[in-house]
């Protein structure tokens, strides 16, 4: 297999790991399936809509995997951590864990996962938990807190605590959504370049590409993913891809807020600038400023630089994945 970096009649500046299709799993009923409770399904809109036309679906539902139909009586967590019918006739949670020993193995190389909130088997915040019957618990038939996880979620997570991991209702906000996503996508590139036969110097080429959009979500994250691969000829290649994995994956995993944008975009308009004439370089300076204040979306300067650095024929800066970590059809850059 050839080096990937190294492919035959690629553009520099579309490397392979630009195609690198994430696997995403998901709760089937997301998907439309009807295997709620209820026989009835929760489709969301942006993962059957737009985004399903970039990844490849995992679907799970883990309730019927282990063996419950559709419709099915429903259920409910407890304090002490079980997945109970509501009438609490039938207790689940062994036959859940059961199912997580065997499944979560075969999920190991998803680049993300979508759970659907709100469903004792799968919601990630502030599910209600129900009296166990521990001294002092209210007893009225009402949730003791609003502090639970579904029993298949937590077991996800603690089987992969790096794993981008969101639930449908906040992909309906605009920030989470975006922020996902880009996790996502450079979790594919990640997973494509460390399943090739991939050498230091391909390393190398792949962290230079993602320079910018480290910077933006962290500092010391760029910092320290320069470090790892500063010592990419004198580390054994198991040590220095577990490194690089664990700092790429929770440099990302950090936000990236307005102001951390806006020094990204000054740190890749100072690669251009030399290139652009005074005029240019003050509509970027403007549009950089524009966004900071909150009049402008980040679209709208990301846009600017990428065009000028691909007019210029300014590779390095053009194949930065800060200018494109995902398909430009998913507009996820365009809000205030």
């Amino acid at each position: 297999m050839p080096s990937p970096t190294h492919a035959t009649g690629q553009d520099e500046r579309s490397l392979w790991w630009d195609g690198a299709r994430p696997r995403l799993a998901v709760s089937s009923c997301l998907l439309g399936a009807p295997v709620r409770y209820n026989a009835a399904h929760s489709r969301d809109r942006f993962l059957t809509g737009s985004l399903s036309r970039h990844v490849d679906w995992v679907p799970v539902c883990p309730e019927m995997e282990i063996g419950l139909g559709a419709p099915r009586p429903a259920m409910r967590l407890r304090t002490d951590g079980h997945l109970v019918t509501r009438d609490g006739g039938h207790d689940h949670t062994e036959a859940m864990a059961a199912l997580a020993e065997h499944r979560l193995p075969g999920l190991e190389d998803i680049d993300g996962y979508v759970l659907k909130s709100r469903s004792p088997s799968c919601g990630l915040f502030k599910l209600p938990r129900h009296a166990s019957g521990r001294p002092g618990e209210r007893t009225d038939g009402q949730p003791v807190d609003r502090e639970g996880r579904g029993v298949f979620a937590a077991l996800l997570l603690e089987a992969y605590p790096d794993l981008p991991v969101e639930e449908s209702g906040r992909l309906n906000d605009p920030v989470l959504r975006e922020h996902f996503v880009e996790r996502l996508f450079a979790q594919a590139r990640l997973r494509a370049l460390f399943a090739a036969a991939w050498r230091p110097r391909d390393l190398v080429a792949f962290h230079s590409r993602h320079k910018m959009q480290l910077l933006a979500h962290t500092p010391d994250g760029y910092r320290e993913t320069g470090r790892i691969v500063a010592r990419a000829g004198e580390l054994q290649e198991e040590d220095l891809e577990r490194g690089y994995r664990r700092a790429f994956t929770a440099a990302l995993a950090v936000r990236a807020g307005r102001g951390r944008h806006t020094n990204a975009l000054q740190h890749v308009l100072g690669f251009i600038s030399e290139s652009l004439d005074p005029t240019r370089r003050h509509d970027i300076l403007a549009a950089i400023d524009s966004y900071r204040e909150g009049r402008a979306p980040l679209s709208v300067p990301v846009a600017l630089l990428r065009h000028h650095a691909e007019g210029e024929n300014l590779d390095y800066i053009a194949g930065q994945t800060y200018l494109a970590p995902f398909p430009d059809d998913l507009l996820l850059r365009h809000n205030l």
